[in-house]
């Protein structure tokens, strides 16, 4: 388990953006740590692959990896979750744009169509609606996955085993829909899909680029798992 107080430290002086040049002795300043200390956790994050590290003379070149920078934003949708009250309501914004269809695979499989239509109370449009969220909104996305979801439940049919997934329950322009989120995934976590009775793009005049808010609410979810 990273100690995400030094990725802290490493995100403050500037390694989200940007390469830094730093050296140990300074990490350490920055950290409070001993000089062995400081090195060792530098090593430790770069092998659990949380930064990008270079050793050049008079110090190394670090740069947060998408994985480290998703551990800092998990934390700080925990962090916004203790300190700010949880609205009934809250959003999720992202951009209109064309995905990998893995939604849309998943609908059009029987084992799962069927799942949808009994679990979501809707039969779903044979497409889904892919956003690609904003920086706000992807640091958020951890309230999302802390909310009730509806079990999609994997199978085989003969042939082959197909994964699970969950459902988590929204509204886009007041249409009740769905984010899948299957087990497996190729999705970067900024990107997702949304399942709903109608084509979405359609109803709401949604063309790629534009951008529209998901809402998510407590009482849409309520008897979920």
């Amino acid at each position: 388990m990273p100690d995400i107080e030094y990725l802290k430290k490493l995100a403050l002086m500037g390694a989200v953006n940007k390469t830094i040049k730093i050296s140990s002795s300074e990490f350490q300043k920055h950290t409070g740590a001993s000089s062995k200390t400081a090195a060792r956790k530098l090593k430790q994050l770069e092998e659990e692959r949380l930064i990008e590290r270079t050793i050049v003379p008079g110090g190394q070149l670090i740069k947060m990896t998408e994985k480290g920078l998703e551990i800092l934003k998990n934390e700080y949708a925990e962090y916004s979750q203790i300190f700010s009250p949880e609205p009934e309501t809250f959003e999720l914004e992202g951009v209109v744009l064309t995905g990998l269809g893995e939604g849309q695979y998943y609908i059009n499989i029987p084992g799962y169509r069927k799942q949808f239509e009994e679990m979501l109370n809707f039969v779903p449009f044979p497409g889904t609606l892919n956003l690609q969220l904003t920086e706000n909104s992807s640091a958020l996305r951890g309230r999302l996955r802390e909310m009730p979801a509806v079990r999609i439940h994997g199978f085989s049919d003969g042939e082959r085993t197909y994964g699970g997934g969950k459902c988590y329950p929204v509204r886009v322009g007041g249409i009740e829909a769905a984010v899948v989120v299957p087990e497996r995934t190729h999705y970067p976590e900024d990107l997702i899909e949304i399942i709903a009775p109608i084509k979405l793009r359609d109803a709401l005049g949604l063309k790629d680029g534009d951008r529209t808010a998901i809402q998510v609410q407590k009482k849409d979810m309520e008897g979920q798992e």
